[in-house]
């Protein structure tokens, strides 16, 4: 009788002393989860450009997201699920039938505790530093549950691709761009972030997403030279406009031949004029076609961070844009796509540099109908929709579905606009403020 319970007492220890080990082996797989998951690759990154063997490997198995979640999951359950089943029978021995809920009660209170809740929080607190101690470890585990975690994942893709749902194991390169816009959103609302820097930022990851279409200089605001117009009234046009690249054509504004740089215009008028008495008599031989550029076409579909690659390639600043059937559309300068990032640059030959929003007293902002919607989001942090037109009068019609005439209100997107200046079939200004404002 002594001999047996001698060995039932060391059975009880034995058991227990697994249980405790195992759920040590839980907590270890909790915290390894979320400190690899929720570890920043990019800080990653910057340990292992100093020399963090951790950190490299960290980098290393994060690569496949879904074999290394499957592989830990698989260790951890494994443990949980060997240490009930030990409790259970220890306690049911120990105490009878009653046992049973005894090991539930007190398994899911050391697993709650020790196994989930105290790893997580420590690895959540400090994810670099414990992805990289643990990446050794759970690098071993992966390769050991290789096999097994291959079968599931094949099994697991069949029944989402029956319910319709395609898993792509490079999501989480895709999903960078939305990952650093939201962390800036939220330090821009908690005050971490200025909203200049914001809108710096997210305004060059968005260049890639952005058309040359949407920021151009329409053709209806282009200056031209008329190839054909005399030297003197050219000299003047030139002078006069705050441009210092104007495009050249002939017979038709559509069909431009060239872009005159003033620089180039200047110099060449001015070697004809030395050691000649009458400015006139120079300038009778002067034709702007020889010292005219050959004018850079694009389409109007083209990419706003490949444009800014070309300009800086080509080691020019203007090019001209057409549509699919090679009809002028506008213009686009690679100030206009530094503009997107850095905002409105202005100079003393700049025309109206002022502010293009101005708030008015009782709430309301007055803008250029001109006026990209993309810019007057940056200018309020307001939200309206530039899916359809990429301007605010050009939202306007859109939506309204006509030309509106001076005076008209429209409410729509939770905005009032208001038609307050037209000219032919174009709206020029207008005002603009949310409805909750005019209700109150």
């Amino acid at each position: 009788m002594e001999a047996q319970t001698g060995a039932l007492d060391a059975a009880f220890w034995i058991t227990a002393a697994s249980i405790l080990g195992l759920i040590m082996l839980s907590a270890f797989f909790s915290g390894s989860e979320t400190a690899l998951t929720a570890a920043s690759r990019g800080k990653l990154r910057a340990a292992q450009d100093k020399g963090s063997r951790g950190a490299a490997r960290a980098l290393e198995i994060t690569e496949d997201n879904e074999r290394l979640i499957g592989s830990v999951l698989l260790g951890n359950n494994l443990v949980n699920i060997l240490a009930t089943s030990l409790a259970t029978a220890m306690f049911t021995r120990a105490f009878g039938e009653s046992g049973v809920a005894l090991a539930t009660l007190v398994m899911t209170l050391l697993v709650l505790i020790f196994a989930e809740v105290l790893p997580k929080t420590y690895a959540i607190t400090n994810p670099e530093t414990a992805a990289a101690r643990v990446a050794g470890p759970i690098a071993v585990v992966v390769r050991l549950f290789a096999p097994v975690v291959s079968a599931v994942r094949v099994l697991v893709r069949g029944v989402l691709r029956i319910f319709g749902v395609k898993a792509d194991p490079d999501s989480h390169i895709l999903a960078v761009r939305e990952e650093i816009a939201g962390a800036l959103q939220l330090g821009h609302s908690e005050g971490i972030v200025e909203k200049e820097d914001r809108d710096r930022i997210l305004g060059a990851l968005d260049l890639s997403e952005r058309t040359v279409e949407e920021i151009m200089l329409h053709r209806s605001g282009i200056e031209m030279i008329n190839a054909d117009t005399p030297p003197e009234e050219i000299l003047q046009q030139c002078l006069e406009s705050s441009h210092t690249r104007l495009p050249v054509y002939r017979d038709d504004p559509e069909n431009i031949i060239g872009v005159i740089h003033a620089k180039d215009l200047l110099r060449a008028m001015y070697k004809l004029m030395e050691g000649v008495e009458s400015t006139r008599e120079a300038l009778q031989g002067f034709k702007v076609t020889d010292v005219m550029m050959k004018p850079y076409f694009i389409p109007d579909t083209t990419a706003l961070d490949d444009q800014m690659r070309q300009f800086l390639r080509r080691r020019t600043h203007f090019a001209l844009v057409v549509d699919e059937y090679g009809a002028l559309q506008g213009l686009i300068t690679l100030e206009d796509i530094l503009e997107e990032i850095v905002g409105e640059i202005t100079d003393e030959f700049d025309p109206d540099a002022e502010h293009p929003v101005r708030k008015a007293e009782d709430g309301h902002y007055w803008i250029d109908g001109a006026m990209t919607i993309r810019d007057f989001n940056r200018a309020t942090d307001w939200v309206l929709p530039d899916d359809e037109a990429n301007t605010v009068a050009g939202l306007v019609i859109y939506e309204s579905q006509m030309i509106p005439t001076v005076g008209q209100v429209f409410s729509f997107h939770g905005f009032r606009f208001e038609v307050m200046a037209r000219e032919n079939n174009r709206i020029t200004q207008l005002k603009v403020r949310p409805l909750e404002t005019a209700a109150g």
